[in-house]
């Protein structure tokens, strides 16, 4: 039945609809979807195939609107800028090249969100050119949207497309081994029947701390708000936008007290509370603290009196929905049809304009030119469309995969104040990030709680944004529908609960997503398996991290590894397999720092235990073998193993566990224990050298590759385990401990 429904889909469609055949198909051009492209065609697909829906390919940076970069983290007690990496590190270099071009500058904002910003035009600009060297791998679809997903026997065989913005049928058809969704509300997934979420997940479903017991009528509606993010420019004369036509100052009458613009020239860092205002919040292009020409002072508004939130709708947006079709109110967005969606953020848009305007009015028109001033800024006409708006709301949340893992609030959630890490750190980690869960106002408040009249947004239940996650990494299980093969998360539509994506949406962390997901997608292909197979052999899962980390992504989240150094591949996959134990107390690798014999016996201990035909754990005595070491020593297993293992011969009363270990300490311990050694570590004028971290990691690592990691061949994997080879769900793989 299910091929004669295909059959008869197919027979449905136009006889001259274009017919396009793909290796990999990734239906959105966000960036995410363009990441997808450049790394699937950098591992050799050749054949894929990009359709989006508008003209301009590069999601937040330029079509939403969120041209100044927010990556923010913690460390130390103070916000800091999450460590760039893969190909969003890629694009920033990009982005830094053409603000020096144009402004003499790398980053010319100031924003008290971040230091990175680009242009929205720009942007697009960076994106075509970026994908452009790939074009004989890489066929770009513009201005389509997805009509209907092609099925077949519990796979995804392609993807049947409408021009965007209307209601035809389709006329384009792209038949695909592999398909990523990397469209804005998971489109594909849901067309094709796999299971999907959306709204708040309950309580009793992941056990999260945050999660409702039960859903109100607003519930299933409720989303992280999208918003407009109006570019403002500066101008010599006051260019007051015209009066919204519902404009009411009750909306905004909550942010009153919120200084518009104070004087501040990005001094102290990012988050710097004397530079808080709405002005600099997002600022674009600082010009006055830079000495750059007159005319080039930008600003976004990107600040949660602008937000719309997508529960609750006011009564005129309802009364349009439902004369769309009956019940169309009480959708939750994902689910809406695109002509929905349109009367939803036709309101947006409004809210995001009267928000201006508010702005305009509130501030003197006696405002000095020594300084910039909303009454003195524009609508920036960059975007190029009728309104001067972005053409796409900027999107929190969207749809979220039924995924084979869904990660959830208490795997990474921070019990303090100072980010460490995460409860769960899954051995098949495709990518570290680090936010805080953040919402924004989900719901509304309306005058005299009626749905006529003007609202204000309001934070509901445990949605907020006081919340923060420990460094963590999204598992490869993510990105891999529980029910449907042939088929990707990607983008935001991915196997996370709506509290976790509140804090994985970012700009980086969507294309590490869109890399992840083409890694995937190109093992699948050269293999000929699903990726519900992929994911269920760790040694494959491996290789996919090691593509990944030699594609410079940051995989193991450490904040001081940089994808340059000479180290980075071995710190990433050493402490991925568990023979580099990362410090529990913070979340610097610091590779300069000299090692101890303790931590060096413990990393052998591992080593040995990872490589093939690996010896039992011996039977310790119950004294203590060193008189420095302790049975309560928690070194004391590693230490007196590696002996017991080893020849060392005879050994003194004390190890010395604390006292720093040099080149020629590493060579003798490789001997004694049987691994490979180094012509570098024995020369006689190096061997008194301190042996650093970085150097030590290194060393290890290239014995991990010449004898080969030992991983089980096949796994089982559980909905509710993060971390399958792990049972006491300790962060340490079975094998690597007694």
């Amino acid at each position: 039945m299910k091929r004669l429904f295909l059959l008869l889909s197919l027979f449905s469609m136009p006889a001259l609809a274009e017919t396009l055949e793909a290796d990999l198909l990734i239906v959105g051009g966000d960036e995410a979807g363009c990441a997808a492209a450049v790394q699937a065609a950098r591992l050799g697909v050749k054949r894929i195939v990009l359709v989006n829906d508008i003209d301009w390919l590069g999601g937040q940076f330029c079509t939403q609107g969120i041209g100044p970069i927010d990556e923010w983290t913690i460390v130390n007690g103070k916000r800091a800028e999450f460590p760039p990496s893969g190909l969003f590190a890629e694009i920033l270099e990009r982005i830094h090249a053409h603000n020096r071009r144009v402004y003499g500058l790398a980053q010319p904002g100031n924003g008290w969100c971040g230091r990175n910003t680009i242009e929205p035009a720009a942007a697009a600009r960076l994106f075509d050119q970026w994908l452009a060297p790939h074009a004989a791998q890489i066929t770009i679809k513009k201005g389509w949207e997805p009509a209907k997903v092609m099925v077949e026997g519990g796979r995804v065989k392609g993807v049947a497309f409408r021009k965007a913005g209307t209601d035809g049928a389709p006329d384009l058809i792209v038949r695909a081994k592999f398909t990523a969704d990397s469209s804005d509300w998971g489109d594909v997934i849901r067309l094709s029947g796999a299971g999907y979420m959306a709204g708040p997940d309950l309580k009793q479903r992941f056990g999260e701390p945050s999660a409702p017991e039960v859903l109100d009528e607003a519930g299933e509606q409720e989303m992280n708000p999208i918003s407009w993010c109006p570019l403002l420019r500066e101008t010599e004369q006051e260019r007051l936008i015209p009066k919204p036509p519902r404009y009411d100052a009750f909306a905004f009458e909550s942010w009153s007290k919120a200084p518009l613009w104070v004087d501040w020239d990005g001094s102290g860092g990012i988050y710097n509370m004397a530079g808080w205002c709405i002005y600099t919040h997002r600022r674009m292009i600082d010009r006055h603290h830079h000495h750059l020409a007159p005319g080039t002072e930008a600003t976004v508004l990107n600040w949660p009196a602008q937000d719309y939130p997508l529960s609750t709708l006011p009564k005129h947006v309802v009364d349009a929905l439902e004369q769309n079709e009956a019940g169309a109110s009480r959708k939750n967005i994902v689910a809406m049809t695109p002509a929905q969606r349109r009367i939803v953020f036709q309101d947006a848009k409004e809210h995001a304009l009267a928000f201006v305007h508010w702005l305009q009015n509130r501030e003197a028109s006696d405002v000095g030119k020594d300084r910039p001033s909303f009454r003195r800024m524009r609508l920036a006409e960059d975007y190029g469309t009728p309104d001067r708006l972005p053409p796409k709301p900027y999107i929190r949340e969207g749809l979220r995969l039924e995924a084979l893992y869904i990660l959830r609030e208490q795997d990474v959630r921070t019990e303090v104040m100072r980010p460490l890490w995460a409860k769960a750190m899954p051995y098949d980690g495709i990518f570290g990030y680090q936010f805080n869960m953040d919402f924004h106002p989900t719901r509304r408040k309306f005058r005299d709680d009626d749905p006529a009249k003007p609202w204000q947004g309001k934070f509901f239940g445990t949605r907020d944004w006081n919340s923060h996650s420990d460094r963590t990494m999204l598992p490869l299980r993510s990105l891999v529908p529980v029910k449907m093969n042939g088929l990707l998360g990607c983008s935001k539509n991915i196997g996370v609960t709506s509290m976790v994506q509140s804090s994985l949406r970012l700009h980086g962390q969507m294309m590490q997503v869109g890399t992840a997901a083409a890694t995937l997608a190109a093992m699948c292909l050269s293999d000929g398996k699903e990726p519900r197979e992929i994911v269920m052999m760790p040694s494959r899962v491996r290789e996919i991290q090691r593509r990944l980390v030699r594609g410079g992504v940051l995989v193991w989240p450490w904040h001081d590894v940089r994808a340059d150094e000479a180290h980075f591949e071995a710190a990433n996959l050493l402490t991925l397999s568990g023979v580099w134990r990362a410090d529990a107390d913070n979340v610097f690798f610091r590779p300069e720092q000299v090692v101890t014999r303790g931590e060096l016996a413990g990393a052998l201990v591992r080593l040995v235990r990872a490589l093939p035909q690996a010896p039992e754990w011996p039977l310790l005595e119950q004294k203590a073998r060193f008189s420095d070491v302790p049975v309560e020593d928690g070194r004391r297993v590693s230490i007196e193993t590696m002996i017991a293992w080893g020849r060392f011969g005879p050994q003194q009363p004390d190890f010395k566990p604390d006292a720093p270990v040099n080149w020629g300490t590493l060579d003798r311990w490789l001997a004694a224990l049987s691994l490979p050694g180094f012509k570098s570590l024995a020369h006689a004028q190096v061997r008194d050298h301190p042996l650093t971290r970085a150097e030590c990691v290194d060393y290890l690592y290239r014995v991990l590759q010449a004898r080969g990691e030992s991983l089980p061949e096949t796994i089982k994997l559980s909905p509710d385990d993060a971390l399958p080879l792990d049972e006491d769900n300790d962060n340490i793989l079975d094998h690597l401990e007694p």
